[in-house]
């Protein structure tokens, strides 16, 4: 009886020990965008997927495979352009999406980038293996509110960005992903300081790890 408790202590013992050093989960994570998502004029690491990734690593534990396509510039029409000319798997484990600035900024046909969007998130969805319960979309910053634009009407780029967004918003529901209006905080670069890269246009690392504190807890 003696030798069949000890035996049990030790076979409990070791499954102790295996689930506090148990390998990372894999995460296997496709971010789609522009300027935004690059991370135009700050460090490579201060990107805001990047220090999702980070962030993940240091507090779930999880071991994250990231995967960036994205140039600044890019309207919703030449992000598909390269997504075709990519070789992409469909195994992607999450998958975001950050686009639309670069179309209203050239004063491209809103009721174009409606169609441009609408097939983006249906790829996004691809990519997660079908899953559009695996992918989030980010709403367009207000460049607006920048040193950048001073001398240009302030006003009408904020109405624009809104409704680029609530045309982003309104797609997201219908498609079944999930939403993250991260806007709001790129409207406080009057209110915190360091909030701007260098270039007076950009986000800077700071405002990058506030995007994060918001969407991190789409990977619970």
């Amino acid at each position: 009886m003696k030798n069949y408790s000890k035996s049990l202590l030790i076979l409990f013992s070791f499954f102790i020990i295996e689930g506090c050093s148990k390998n990372p989960d894999n995460i296997k994570y496709l971010v789609l965008g522009d300027s935004y998502t690059i991370g135009e004029n700050v460090e490579v690491k201060d990107s805001w997927p990047n220090q999702l990734s980070q962030r993940l690593e240091k507090s779930y534990n999880y071991s994250v495979e990231t995967e960036i396509i994205a140039k600044t510039g890019y309207t919703s029409n030449e992000l598909i352009e390269k997504i075709n000319k990519t070789p992409i798997n469909n195994d992607y484990d999450y998958v975001s999406l950050l686009i639309g600035v670069n179309n209203q900024y050239r004063g491209l046909d809103i009721r174009v980038f409606e169609e441009e969007l609408n097939i983006l998130i249906d790829k996004s969805i691809n990519f997660a293996r079908g899953r559009s319960d695996k992918v989030f979309v980010l709403s367009i910053p207000d460049w607006g509110v920048t040193p950048f634009a001073e001398l240009k009407e302030i006003t009408k780029i904020s109405e624009e960005i809104d409704k680029y967004n609530r045309l982003v918003e309104k797609t997201c529901l219908e498609k079944g992903v999930k939403y993250y209006y991260i806007t709001a905080i790129s409207r406080k670069v009057n209110l915190i300081d360091g909030l701007l890269a260098s270039d007076g246009l950009h986000p800077s690392a700071l405002m990058y790890s506030m995007w994060v504190d918001e969407v991190i807890e789409f990977f619970n």
